[in-house]
């Protein structure tokens, strides 16, 4: 299979991996709360697009613009899976590794803007 160098990024591998995690929750919604699982998705997929996004981008100030929506989609991401916690759609077993990766992928995002601006 053919690599893309933006999927050789750390970041965005772990972004993908977060995904992941967070359909496995999606899918686990029961009825009635569509609008949560559709966010969770929403959220999770704008994390790893941005993020490619920004790979692919050469000019820093468009590439840190897009890790900042990437960014701000991971804080999005990270306020729907509170909402499943605090609403018991899912336990708090399920949601800490999700919270856990999406932690080190918002860090390395954060970084890696700051590192566009100095």
């Amino acid at each position: 299979m053919v690599t893309l160098d933006l999927e050789k990024l750390e970041v965005y591998q772990l972004a993908v991996e977060y995904a992941d995690l967070a359909e496995e929750i999606a899918q686990e919604l029961q009825a009635g709360h569509a609008h949560v699982r559709d966010q969770l998705r929403r959220a999770s997929d704008s994390i790893v697009n941005n993020t490619a996004e920004g790979a692919g981008e050469f000019n820093p100030p468009e590439k840190a613009r897009f890790y900042r929506m990437a960014l701000r989609s991971g804080t999005e991401s990270a306020a729907s899976l509170h909402s499943c916690l605090r609403r018991r759609l899912a336990n708090e077993q399920k949601v800490q590794a999700p919270r856990a990766k999406l932690k080190r992928v918002v860090e390395m995002l954060t970084r890696l803007i700051k590192s566009m601006n100095t």
